[in-house]
């Protein structure tokens, strides 16, 4: 077990399935202190007993990240509960189909509250606890580097939180707290089964035919697995990456290259 993270205390939000266990289980790895943040409590404790399991001090606090007071009093406690914080992990939120000019569910309201609000009340609940030198990393997607037609809810959730955490590392940098995004693109999780099996519904193929369509566009041709966008979070959230701020970096297979 590598020790970068030794004794780093770390909230992550939508810690109980996809990116964010895959993110939680690496930081743990790596010797932080974790509490996990989510909306279902089961999800939540059956990552927390798998990292337990493995020696990792972990507790679990149940919020929805678009309710402010709920998340303030959860990223409260936990702050209290580990002795203050050294970092939070914004991962929590949806995906799924939105349009503006095209048919579809009405979305736009609940991702945007999830993706942009749930951010923001996540980011500024845990600054009052971060401590000087601490780290925010968010997790955005690719689809806040460009457009998808029928995505406009998601794709304009995902360009607001790059906006969002730029202007956040400014407001930050004078007390040496780090604030980056992520971008992944194609990650092996149930919300990006959920995306090829809608691009299956609408190409009319069979799901292993838009998987293979999807990861065309990836020049590595393959899916990213959770655990990689964790091994980036915590050399974010690491010493080495104290330099880095303002920033968000791609994480895709070479999908998008600027």
């Amino acid at each position: 077990m590598t020790r970068s993270l030794h004794g780093k205390r770390i909230v992550v939000t939508g810690g109980g399935s996809g990116i964010g266990a895959g993110i939680a289980e690496v930081l743990g790895e790596h010797g932080a202190v974790l509490a996990l943040l989510g909306r279902r409590k089961d999800a939540l404790d059956a990552v927390a007993a798998r990292l337990a399991a493995k020696g990792v001090r972990v507790s679990t606090f149940t919020a929805d990240v678009t309710d402010r007071a709920a998340t303030e009093a959860a990223i409260d406690a936990a702050a209290r509960a580990m002795s203050g914080l050294d970092g939070v992990v914004n991962n929590a939120g949806v995906g799924g189909p939105n349009g503006c000019a095209l048919p579809g569910p009405d979305r736009f309201d609940e991702i945007m509250r999830t993706n942009v609000d749930g951010v923001f009340h996540s980011s500024r609940a845990a600054c009052k606890h971060l401590i000087d030198g601490g780290r925010i990393v968010s997790i955005s997607s690719v689809l806040g580097r460009f457009g998808v037609p029928g995505y406009t809810a998601y794709c304009a959730s995902k360009h607001a939180v790059i906006g969002m955490m730029k202007a956040l590392a400014l407001e930050l940098a004078p007390r040496r707290i780090t604030v980056n995004t992520i971008c992944p693109g194609w990650v092996d999780t149930g919300m990006a089964k959920q995306g090829m099996e809608l691009l299956a519904q609408t190409m009319g193929t069979s799901f292993e035919q838009a998987r293979t369509a999807a990861l065309s566009a990836v020049p590595l041709g393959r899916i990213l697995q959770p655990r990689e966008v964790g091994e980036l979070t915590a050399w974010l959230c690491s010493d080495a990456a104290s330099g880095m701020t303002g920033q968000a970096i791609t994480h895709d297979g070479g999908q998008v290259m600027w």
